[in-house]
Protein backbone atom coordinates (compact mmCIF):
# COMPACT_ATOMS: atom_id res chain seq x y z
CA UNK A 1 0.00 0.00 0.00
CA UNK A 2 1.23 3.18 -0.95
CA UNK A 3 0.88 6.44 0.50
CA UNK A 4 0.93 9.73 -0.47
CA UNK A 5 0.60 13.28 1.51
CA UNK A 6 -2.88 15.22 2.06
CA UNK A 7 -3.91 18.33 3.25
CA UNK A 8 -4.81 18.49 6.35
CA UNK A 9 -7.77 18.50 8.23
CA UNK A 10 -9.34 20.89 10.21
CA UNK A 11 -13.08 20.59 10.21
CA UNK A 12 -14.37 17.09 9.96
CA UNK A 13 -17.70 17.17 7.46
CA UNK A 14 -19.95 14.88 5.96
CA UNK A 15 -20.00 12.21 3.24
CA UNK A 16 -23.27 10.92 1.44
CA UNK A 17 -23.51 7.48 -0.26
CA UNK A 18 -26.66 6.98 -2.26
CA UNK A 19 -24.95 3.99 -4.40
CA UNK A 20 -25.36 6.36 -7.12
CA UNK A 21 -24.03 9.60 -6.01
CA UNK A 22 -21.41 10.66 -3.26
CA UNK A 23 -21.87 13.85 -1.47
CA UNK A 24 -18.91 15.20 0.52
CA UNK A 25 -19.51 18.56 2.37
CA UNK A 26 -18.39 20.46 5.06
CA UNK A 27 -14.73 19.49 5.69
CA UNK A 28 -12.31 22.14 6.13
CA UNK A 29 -8.62 21.90 4.68
CA UNK A 30 -5.62 23.22 5.64
CA UNK A 31 -1.63 23.01 3.76
CA UNK A 32 0.09 19.89 3.78
CA UNK A 33 2.87 18.27 5.22
CA UNK A 34 4.86 20.26 2.52
CA UNK A 35 3.21 23.55 2.93
CA UNK A 36 4.54 24.31 -0.49
CA UNK A 37 3.49 28.15 -1.64
CA UNK A 38 1.62 26.52 -4.90
CA UNK A 39 -1.69 26.24 -3.21
CA UNK A 40 -2.01 30.11 -2.30
CA UNK A 41 -3.62 31.85 -4.93
CA UNK A 42 -0.85 34.11 -6.29
CA UNK A 43 -2.06 37.40 -4.78
CA UNK A 44 -4.76 37.00 -2.26
CA UNK A 45 -2.60 34.42 -0.74
CA UNK A 46 -5.83 32.18 0.64
CA UNK A 47 -6.55 28.91 0.08
CA UNK A 48 -9.02 27.16 -1.80
CA UNK A 49 -10.74 23.75 -2.31
CA UNK A 50 -10.79 21.82 -5.38
CA UNK A 51 -13.57 19.47 -5.60
CA UNK A 52 -13.89 16.98 -8.23
CA UNK A 53 -17.27 15.77 -8.34
CA UNK A 54 -17.43 12.79 -10.54
CA UNK A 55 -14.15 11.14 -8.91
CA UNK A 56 -15.43 11.82 -5.54
CA UNK A 57 -12.07 14.27 -4.80
CA UNK A 58 -11.39 16.97 -2.51
CA UNK A 59 -8.59 18.69 -2.21
CA UNK A 60 -6.52 22.19 -2.56
CA UNK A 61 -6.61 24.03 -5.64
CA UNK A 62 -3.17 24.58 -7.20
CA UNK A 63 -2.08 27.52 -8.98
CA UNK A 64 1.79 26.17 -9.98
CA UNK A 65 1.10 25.86 -13.72
CA UNK A 66 1.44 22.51 -14.52
CA UNK A 67 0.46 21.32 -11.26
CA UNK A 68 2.27 20.16 -8.33
CA UNK A 69 2.88 16.82 -6.91
CA UNK A 70 3.49 17.97 -3.13
CA UNK A 71 0.03 16.69 -2.25
CA UNK A 72 -2.96 14.51 -3.89
CA UNK A 73 -6.95 14.55 -2.91
CA UNK A 74 -9.08 12.93 -0.07
CA UNK A 75 -11.37 10.36 -1.44
CA UNK A 76 -14.71 10.13 -0.43
CA UNK A 77 -13.72 6.61 0.77
CA UNK A 78 -10.44 7.95 2.46
CA UNK A 79 -12.63 10.36 4.10
CA UNK A 80 -15.42 7.88 5.39
CA UNK A 81 -12.89 5.75 6.92
CA UNK A 82 -11.58 9.24 9.23
CA UNK A 83 -15.62 9.46 10.22
CA UNK A 84 -15.54 5.75 11.00
CA UNK A 85 -11.94 6.01 12.81
CA UNK A 86 -12.88 9.39 14.64
CA UNK A 87 -16.47 7.59 16.03
CA UNK A 88 -14.60 4.87 17.43
CA UNK A 89 -12.49 6.79 19.04
CA UNK A 90 -14.49 8.92 20.46
CA UNK A 91 -16.97 6.26 22.14
CA UNK A 92 -14.19 4.44 23.92
CA UNK A 93 -14.24 4.92 27.78
CA UNK A 94 -11.38 7.04 28.87
CA UNK A 95 -9.40 4.60 31.71
CA UNK A 96 -8.20 7.45 33.79
CA UNK A 97 -10.34 10.34 34.77
CA UNK A 98 -9.68 13.85 33.44
CA UNK A 99 -7.17 16.10 35.84
CA UNK A 100 -8.43 19.07 36.95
Amino acid sequence: MARGQKPSVFQVGQVWDDGDTVVVSGWGLGLCAAACACHRHPSAGHLSIAEDHAAGLLGLECYRDGGCDCCEPWTAAELSAVLNDLQMVTSLDAQEPLAG
